[in-house]
């Protein structure tokens, strides 16, 4: 998507839980890893294409203080968007409310995220960038309560929710910023008070999209959690899978490309539905972990992988990368084919397997090419395709 996005990041707390252990520090500004702990959110946020700034909101007295700091954060390593510094209100909505009015016009969507959330990760920004369809107007990330929950009044427990319907919200969450604004300037005027802007969406009678949040995504709200600080975060580990696919024509399955059916193409002979771009992004991704290859996961000798839908697989294997740390960062696919003609599928074959591994657009390149008449290809006995993943792993 092609739609202005931008992010409020919300610093102007005063952090008063925190008051005795930081030395009276606002916990957005200790550092960590060298920089300010707001600053962490602000390079992951940078890292997603479709980005175009971000808005700050400090304390008002602290305001040009830290606007000094920015400009010398800046010129250490340039995120390479636009940056923006206002000050904050007394409660969290005044902040959001202050720093919506600060996003530019063009601004269609907006990242509502707190400063003492700064382990985050570009994944979690895409999975809900993908999750803001027609059907939500907004989408948080939260992940299942754990222990059970009592509702409780004087020290009486009234009742006990089923746990299974329970979820911690997180940040940041997406919203469209038009009916965040609309939304904001409602519950300034009816005086509602909420905990986060979900709520306020909610309340106002929208739908919110929930999607898996991440357990490292925690806030820094006791003493006890300023222990995170303390321990060095490992650094991801840059790597590139490659991945190799051939299918010969003649089967019974109606070609499958990126997920996408393309009419009138040759059938394919398949244990599976012989998606062979799909399988040249499983090993690709699978090079990336050191795991081998499709086969080993996915053997064609098993009856249960018989006619699989490769959408299934490439799920499959995308539960392993996030599970060992995996954030992929571009993919570059090539199909060679001297039939069927495939530019005019190029576009929904991008956008499927975008949507399919939670990236945007701009990070799927995908190519068509023949072999000049030569080989297998050329003599249209099949289709082959090759894929190239490039990501960084950070080690557990």
């Amino acid at each position: 998507m092609t739609h202005s996005l931008w992010t409020i990041i919300l610093a102007a707390g005063r952090g008063s839980r925190l008051a005795s252990s930081t030395g009276g520090k606002c916990k957005q500004f200790l550092h960590h890893e060298g920089h300010p702990l707001y600053w962490r959110s602000v390079l992951t946020m940078s890292a997603i294409p479709e980005l175009a700034g971000v808005v700050l909101v400090f304390p008002a007295h602290e305001l040009d203080r830290c606007r000094a700091e920015l400009e010398n954060l800046k010129n250490i390593g340039d995120p390479g968007v636009r940056i923006l510094a206002v000050s904050g209100g007394d409660m969290r909505q005044d902040s959001v409310r202050l720093g919506l009015a600060a996003l530019p016009r063009d601004c269609e969507r907006v990242l509502v995220h707190d400063s003492a959330r700064p382990f985050f990760s570009a994944a979690l920004v895409h999975t809900l960038l993908a999750g803001l369809t027609d059907e939500a107007c907004g989408v948080i990330p939260a992940i299942a309560v754990t222990d059970t929950v009592k509702q409780v009044e004087n020290d009486l427990v009234l009742a006990t929710p089923p746990r299974e319907t329970l979820r911690a919200a997180q940040t940041p969450q997406l919203f469209p910023t038009a009916l965040l604004r609309r939304v904001h300037e409602q519950a300034l005027a009816e005086g509602w008070a909420v905990t986060d802007d979900a709520g306020m969406i909610e309340r106002a009678g929208f739908a919110v999209r929930v999607v898996p949040g991440e357990t490292a995504n925690l806030k820094i709200t006791t003493p006890e959690d300023l222990r995170v600080l303390a321990t060095p975060a490992p650094l991801p580990v840059p790597c590139t899978g490659f991945g190799y696919d051939v299918h010969a024509y003649g089967g019974n399955r109606p070609m499958v490309l990126g997920g996408m059916p393309i009419a009138g193409a040759p059938f394919i002979k398949a244990h599976s539905d012989g998606d062979v771009l799909l399988h040249a992004l499983c090993d690709a991704i699978l090079g990336c972990l050191g795991l081998g290859d499709i086969g080993e996961h996915f053997p064609d000798s098993d009856d249960k992988f018989e006619n699989i839908s490769s959408a299934i697989l490439l799920s499959e294997v995308m539960d392993k990368a996030r599970s060992q740390g995996l954030v992929i960062t571009h993919v570059d696919l090539t199909v060679i084919a001297q039939t069927p003609r495939l530019a005019p599928h190029k576009t929904a074959i991008r956008g499927n397997v975008a949507r399919l591994l939670e990236l945007s657009d701009l990070q799927v390149n995908v190519k068509a090419t023949t072999e000049e008449h030569l080989g297998f290809t050329g003599r249209k006995e099949g289709i082959k395709a090759v894929a190239v993943v490039t990501g960084a792993r950070t080690p557990a």
